[in-house]
């Protein structure tokens, strides 16, 4: 007869283990993070080297990928909502209709606020990067 014990010291060890982890990764991760924009992002010594410097501009956020993601993210929203107007077709004609010509200019009106935004931010660090410069 095949028997299984279960010692309440591996439970116990397990959850302890489990339980530590977390908070020495969240203490080395904050550590980390500190470290990094101390010594790294902001500091005076300009990093040699293209990637170097590329690393300093991404890590304190002066390049921007959210703009680049928020288009693919809109071009695949609107192909997806054009597409799946097409299942309403059977469904009921006015529906698609409706899905098929709203649909998209809901989502580009959607994403033309959010763009304002980032436009806004961008003109804004423009003008204060001008005013530094005079």
């Amino acid at each position: 007869m095949y028997q299984t014990t279960l010692y309440s010291t591996d439970v116990v060890s397990t959850g302890v283990e489990a339980g530590v982890w977390p908070i020495i990764a969240l203490v080395l991760a904050i550590i980390g993070g500190i470290l990094v924009y101390f010594l790294f992002v902001k500091a005076k010594a300009n990093p040699k080297g293209k990637f170097l410097v590329w690393l300093k501009k991404f890590l304190d956020f002066k390049l921007m990928w959210v703009e680049s993601i928020l288009k693919v993210t809109y071009y695949v929203l609107t192909i997806l909502v054009v597409l799946e107007s097409f299942s309403l077709i059977g469904y009921n004609f006015i529906y698609f209709l409706i899905s098929l010509i709203c649909g998209p200019i809901i989502i580009r009106l959607a994403y033309e606020m959010i763009m304002i935004m980032i436009m806004i931010w961008r003109n804004t660090t423009d003008i204060a990067e001008n005013i530094k410069k005079k």
